[in-house]
């Protein structure tokens, strides 16, 4: 990984030497402008221009404070990721450089916190990687268990798409790993790596196989999830999705959706308690809800249960209530779902709601806002608590020299009409617009979702 200078400036002659005690001024550039990453699978496809290329979601983490390089002018920065080995080489280029105000940024150890030991030095060995390795994800797998099987659509019998699990703490998978983790930091906000170490790890890969005219077996990998195991008291297991991947190039084909249902699948069969998320993107979410909300569409007992909320917010005017409406399940329905479809009680509830919404008129102006009253209380008791707001308490925040955001008071109102009081009606209204929008984006999603649902159900 050799720095290439495009040129040079000339040098300022003596009668045009800077001042003492100024240097040039130098804004640096952002790390997410400079640098191209491109996802290849033969040297052919290397330094052309329909090569597969993908934003990063945020490399300027890894730039220093405020993400940004100083000290190059005109700076490229090409990395190419061999799609099948996961090896990686820079290739740098710059006009020239300069000592700013803030010093030349060292890009060496910057992209070696990306790429750690992926990283190759020299391009003609990133090049050859792609004959030395290009048996790499064939060899891993050859030891790992096959728990889905599959035609690949739209390809010839002789390729299949395999879902295969290992665990993480053997020495080659770990390896493995440790090359995947650069697409965790491009592609997952805030993503990082896992400790490989811990034997309750374990990895889902998606893997296209294809037998060669000459005997041989091709595999290319397409994506993977890592997936810990907790214990649950007394005897049982529940499975938590950490992160889960299709590589760029295949994303938007079914393979997230395919590794979700055979996890699903596994969790069944090993009569695992439940399976959770952790911390679940937005898309990641949606996939979710779709795939869970046709599951439960087949499940007779939670028939009945949404037929009696559907009624209720179709007969009645919930602004002339006194008393709230609860549109939970019932305690039997949730625990029938958690052991038969391993959906933990929070993904219910999500689901549960676009159930209702997809028994309902949405032209019944009064059913959809009984609908959405019921979204609100249920988003603000999530938020806030059950116990916020109730009679005679209140919430405000105070000053803090440390985080002023975590900050807050709860106490018991003495008496109305105080500057106190008013400052607390003023934050509880910005409360009620802030879960507004909160409410909204949920609206937003179970519409979404329904959509998705009806759309399969009627193809």
């Amino acid at each position: 990984m050799v720095p290439k200078q495009k040129g040079s400036i000339d040098l300022p002659t003596e009668g045009r030497k800077r001042r003492r005690g100024f240097a040039a001024i130098d804004v640096g550039i952002e790390a997410n402008e400079c640098i191209k990453i491109y996802l290849v699978n033969s040297v052919d496809e290397v330094d052309t221009a329909d090569s597969f290329c993908f934003e990063p979601v945020d490399l300027n983490r890894f730039f220093g404070e405020d993400g940004r390089i100083y000290g190059y002018k005109d700076l490229k920065i090409d990395i190419w990721l061999n799609g099948i080995s996961f090896h990686a080489y820079a290739d740098i280029s710059f006009q020239s450089t300069f000592n700013g105000s803030k010093g030349t940024t060292d890009l060496d150890p910057a992209l070696k916190k990306i790429f750690g030991e992926s990283l190759v030095e020299k391009k003609e060995e990133f090049l050859q990687t792609f004959t030395t390795d290009r048996h790499y994800i064939s060899t891993i797998i050859s030891h790992g268990e096959v728990v889905h099987c599959e035609a690949s659509k739209g390809r010839d019998n002789t390729t299949q798409n395999l879902v295969i699990r290992m665990g993480l703490r053997s020495m080659p998978v770990g390896e493995l790993y440790s090359r995947l983790v650069p697409l965790v930091f491009l592609n997952v906000e805030g993503g990082s790596a896992i400790d490989v170490t811990d034997p309750r790890w374990d990895i889902y890969l998606v893997v296209e196989r294809k037998a060669g005219q000459s005997g041989t077996i091709d595999s290319k990998l397409l994506g993977f999830a890592s997936i810990y195991r907790f214990f649950h008291y007394p005897d049982s297991t529940r499975l938590r999705i950490s992160q889960i991947l299709v590589l760029p190039p295949y994303q938007g084909q079914g393979y997230g959706r395919l590794l979700l249902e055979t996890l699903n699948s596994m969790a069944i069969y090993e009569n695992v308690y439940d399976v959770t998320a952790e911390e679940p993107s937005d898309y990641l979410q949606h996939v979710r809800g779709c795939i869970d909300t046709l599951r439960l569409l087949a499940f007779e007992p939670i028939k009945p249960a949404i037929t009696s909320v559907t009624s209720q917010l179709k007969q009645s005017n919930f602004s002339k209530k006194t008393s709230k409406f609860h549109s939970d399940p019932p305690a039997n329905v949730v625990e029938g779902v958690r052991k038969l479809f391993k959906i933990n009680k929070k993904q219910f509830l999500r689901c549960w709601e676009v159930l209702i919404y997809l028994s309902l008129d949405t032209k019944d102006r009064l059913c959809m806002e009984n609908f959405r009253a019921c979204i609100f209380d249920r988003v603000k008791a999530y938020v806030l608590g059950k116990d916020v707001g109730s009679a005679g308490k209140n919430l405000t925040d105070v000053p803090n020299d440390y985080e002023h955001d975590m900050t807050f008071v709860m106490f018991r109102s003495r008496a109305a009409g105080g500057a106190l009081d008013a400052e607390v009606d003023g934050n509880q209204k910005v409360k009620e617009e802030q879960l507004g929008q909160v409410v909204n984006e949920r609206m937003e999603e179970i519409v979404e979702i329904a959509k998705k649902v009806s759309l399969h159900c009627r193809s």
